[in-house]
């Protein structure tokens, strides 16, 4: 195992940056009969947000509870709270959103 130094943890949390976490959940619309041509469009818009690498990482969620998606945005808060206004599933009320500020290390990746 590996031992982290205390000077290892300090260097590394110094090179940390800031993101958005956007936590998305089914709205009062999830089940309206046009939800999934809906969704598909969210989908779409998605990818346009990771072609424009502003979204890092995008997680659908299954299962059960009412939480659909996890987020991980490089831009402001502020930003990112426009952007998910104009989502067509936010606009809809299929989907709602909460935003979270959070840190992250640049470069991090998922396996």
């Amino acid at each position: 195992m590996t031992v982290i130094s205390d000077e290892t943890m300090r260097e590394w949390l110094a090179k940390t940056k800031a993101y958005a976490a956007v936590i998305v959940r089914e709205g009062p619309n999830w089940q309206a009969e046009d939800a999934r041509a809906i969704l598909w469009e969210h989908g779409r818009r998605n990818f346009e947000l990771r072609e424009q690498r502003k979204l890092c990482i995008v997680c659908p969620v299954t299962g059960d509870g009412d939480v659909r998606g996890i987020g991980i945005f490089d831009a402001p808060a502020a930003e990112v709270e426009a952007i998910m206004a104009g989502d067509p599933a936010v606009k809809a009320g299929v989907l709602t959103f909460e935003i979270h500020g959070c840190r992250g290390f640049p470069g991090d990746a998922l396996a």
